[in-house]
């Protein structure tokens, strides 16, 4: 199995690239940074950001569903950001690694979990805030440079896919895993 990850800044269109993929056959592995943001909502924590242990939330979940999907039959696989993400996020918001996610980021090299070329979603050049997303422009540019050196920090090879429509953007995917 061939498990590619998909990344990028705040709303640069990698959920629209992974639903395309999906929508194309390819098995997609969702983000978990959403998902653990929503549940906190749903408890009534709003600023999860703020807790250090909303990184090991993130961690924690992406390592269930990496290991979930792994029992999939799937030759390819996209993963809608990874504990690298993670890992960038605990710089930006200025948190060391916790021990789980440094043991994650261990594990995933060791393992070679993902594939070394990671497909780098540029920034569109504007953000749509959401409940999950409440980043300026400006903040998501800085966090886009701090996952870029992030992950060429840890080896990942960067495929930069340019802003463009997702029909387009998915091409330079599916044409870079040929």
């Amino acid at each position: 199995m061939r498990r590619f990850i998909i990344t990028g800044a705040p709303g640069a269109g990698k959920t629209a690239i992974i639903r395309q993929l999906e929508l194309d056959g390819f098995g997609v592995v969702e983000e978990a940074a959403t998902d653990v943001i929503a549940a906190g909502h749903a408890r009534g924590t709003m600023d999860l950001w703020k807790q250090p242990s909303f990184l090991d939330a993130i961690a924690h979940l992406q390592r269930e569903r990496q290991i979930r999907a792994s029992a999939q039959p799937d030759e390819v696989q996209f993963h809608d950001r990874s504990v690298v993400c993670t890992a960038a996020l605990a710089i930006h918001l200025g948190y060391p690694f916790s021990p789980f996610l440094a043991g994650e980021l261990e594990r995933i090299q060791k393992e070679a979990v993902y594939q070394n070329r990671v497909f780098f979603i540029r920034s569109l050049g504007f953000i749509t805030p959401t409940e999950a997303r409440r980043i300026s422009l400006e903040d998501a540019l800085r966090f886009e440079k701090i996952h870029e050196e992030t992950y060429r920090g840890f080896g990942f090879e960067l495929v930069s896919v340019e802003p463009g429509s997702v029909a387009d953007r998915v091409r330079v995917i599916q044409a870079a895993i040929r």
